[in-house]
């Protein structure tokens, strides 16, 4: 069954992460059918607006943990025998992140609807959209920057500047669709019977512009941010790689693997573990 579903209905072409039974959790062939989609969405000139969403009660929750932390992932190796080849690491990354960047450099404009969860990897591929609209229950955050991650697409700094983005990122914390709107992550948040409305109306203002309008739009805009953003990723994705691979990391993986990832990222999540001394943290210290 396709990870990625696509769907034309007329001048929108509509891209599903189709994972459903893990939430739309990331594995190694996600990121690909999603880059496949996309490139057939810009591959067909009367396509002018891609509407992005996930199957299930979420959007995406990130990475698939119970597939990477606990059993080390196929032949890519996210968590490495030390000592660990940081290229390796990279490519596997860098590869993910750009295909990620796929909605961003698409000349289509990318309207992304999410529900329930956009988290940790999940919400590098929204934000990687150029419009995000969020029920305003759902939940986004990426809370592995609380240990074992760096979101490599760096859209958070660019959606909401230094010091907003640091309140994120310093304490890994999910936030609402209400919260989201409200500090200009994303561009609103409606309740979760008007989502489907909303995103549809909106998509079908977007497909009433000639795609050479939109197209050119959607490069000016993009410009503003091209001068650094590469860089910036770059940095990113070496920093997730080391995250991975600290003390720290290793000990959140060992975790996972003895308790289950769930309890571990409960741990992290709620800060009531150690990672450093690889011990519960004293009460005192929450």
């Amino acid at each position: 069954m396709p990870k990625v579903l696509y769907e034309k209905d007329g001048r929108i072409a509509r891209i599903t992460l189709n994972r459903p039974e893990v939430m739309n959790a990331i594995d190694d062939d996600l990121p690909v059918e999603l880059e496949a989609a996309v490139q057939r969405a810009e591959a067909d000139p009367s396509v002018h607006v891609i509407v992005l969403s996930g199957n299930g009660p979420a959007f995406c929750a990130g990475y698939d943990l119970a597939y990477y932390a606990e059993r080390n992932g196929a032949d890519n190796n996210v968590t490495q025998e030390m000592p660990w080849d940081p290229v390796k690491d990279y490519r596997f990354m860098w590869g993910n992140t750009q295909k990620f960047m796929s909605l961003f450099r698409c000349l289509k404009p990318v309207l992304c609807k999410v529900h329930g969860y956009a988290v940790a990897g999940g919400s590098d591929i929204a934000l990687c959209s150029d419009i995000v609209i969020m029920a305003e229950e759902a939940r986004i955050g990426y809370m592995p920057t609380r240990v074992w991650g760096c979101p490599t697409t760096a859209m958070w700094v660019y959606r909401l500047g230094p010091e907003k983005a640091k309140r994120m990122l310093f304490t890994g914390d999910k936030i609402t669709g209400r919260e989201a709107a409200e500090m200009g992550l994303v561009l609103k948040a409606v309740s979760a019977d008007a989502l489907d409305d909303t995103v549809e109306e909106m998509a079908a203002r977007i497909a009433s512009v000639p795609t050479n309008q939109l197209a050119m739009q959607k490069m000016v805009i993009n410009q503003a941010m091209e001068m650094t953003l590469t860089s910036t990723q770059r940095l990113a994705t070496v920093f997730d790689g080391i995250t991975r691979h600290s003390p720290e990391g290793l000990n959140f993986k060992a975790r996972a693997e003895a308790v289950g990832w769930k309890q571990a990222v409960t741990e992290r999540d709620e800060g009531t573990w150690d990672w450093t001394a690889n011990e519960p943290l004293p009460k005192s210290n929450r």
